[in-house]
């Protein structure tokens, strides 16, 4: 990245409150997103990508709640905001895709009138003016017959054309940052990537900066600039994609990779990584990948490691990232 990012998040907390007391999902994480970048958010279910998307939005409800730590888009906390300036933000500076649109469309409206009135409550103007800009959306994000998908209520639409209705809602304030959590969740491999090069068609053509959530690291390699590996709530890899791939430094980036199909291995049974992501409210000691992790020893057992920087760009939370980096030479 160069210049100040757009989006800094710096030692986040948030929690729940639970039967078992309270949970730390997201434990001082730190992220930073670069002005016109896409950068992919991965790791298994329970990692708290999600819970990262919705925190960054104040969209976290009780039992949920933001302990501390610093949200800046362009230098502003938006943890520090009146909720009323807060709906400013939400929609128009910074917009989310959902993983489920039709969970997030209104069952009993049209959706040309849920993206003229999202249009006129952040930007004003009449209904005509509206009205234009909702078909133009519909255009942009490539849905055929976009008078007919105007008229239409949710129920009518494929999953396809519901996703690509509810980006054009995400879209219709013109966003600084798009978040599309689990964007092709639920979609056929054809539609993931129609889906996949909509958003980096909408990147060039619009500027847009976006977070892209999500376990599928084939659209990781896709689409992304950098990415961010996360688990049990913590990141433990951020570097460019190329780098990623090429040489990761933390094992459960090494992990998440050989669980990967790939088209010349036909034959081979995929590997996987033992164990499962631990509870958040009966974390391990020392590293938490430690149960799960091929080099973990008695350090690893017992001292924490550290987010450092080991290249330009390139940060891991391992002890051996550095013999990682010698093993993948």
């Amino acid at each position: 990245m160069s210049g100040q990012p757009l989006l800094e998040v710096r030692g986040l907390r948030t929690s729940f409150d639970t039967p078992a007391g309270v949970t730390t999902v997201l434990d001082g994480l730190d992220l930073e997103i670069g002005r016109g970048e896409i950068l992919g958010l991965v790791g298994e279910s329970g990692s708290g990508k999600s819970v990262t998307a919705y925190s960054i939005l104040r969209l976290v409800r009780p039992p949920g709640r933001v302990d501390g730590g610093e949200v800046l888009l362009e230098g502003r906390d938006l943890l520090t905001l009146p909720e009323r300036e807060m709906r400013g933000v939400r929609g128009k500076e910074i917009s989310m895709i959902f993983q489920d649109p039709r969970g997030f469309l209104d069952p009993v409206a049209r959706v040309g009138s849920v993206l003229r009135e999202i249009y006129r409550i952040h930007e004003g103007g009449s209904r005509r003016e509206a009205k234009a800009r909702a078909l133009e959306l519909l255009r942009d994000v490539g849905l055929p017959a976009p008078q007919r998908v105007y008229r239409a209520y949710p129920h009518e639409l494929s999953g396809g054309m519901a996703q690509r209705a509810m980006i054009a809602l995400a879209l219709a304030c013109s966003p600084k940052l798009l978040i599309a959590d689990e964007p092709t969740t639920a979609l056929d491999v054809t539609i993931q990537i129609q889906i996949v090069r909509l958003l980096a068609s909408l990147r060039e053509r619009l500027g847009l900066t976006i977070l892209l959530i999500t376990h599928n690291l084939s659209v990781v390699a896709e689409v992304c600039d950098r990415v961010a590996v996360m688990y049990a709530g913590e990141i433990v890899e951020t570097a460019p994609a190329e780098e990623i791939f090429a040489r990761p430094r933390h094992p459960y980036t090494i992990g998440l990779l050989g669980a990967r199909p790939r088209i010349s291995a036909v034959e081979e049974r995929l590997s996987d990584i033992g164990g499962r992501v631990p509870d958040l409210h009966d974390l391990p000691s020392g590293c938490r990948f430690h149960p799960r992790c091929f080099l973990a020893d008695e350090r690893c057992r017992h001292e924490a490691p550290l987010l450092r920087p080991l290249a330009a760009g390139h940060r891991s939370r391992c002890h051996y990232a550095e013999q990682l980096g010698e093993d993948a030479a």
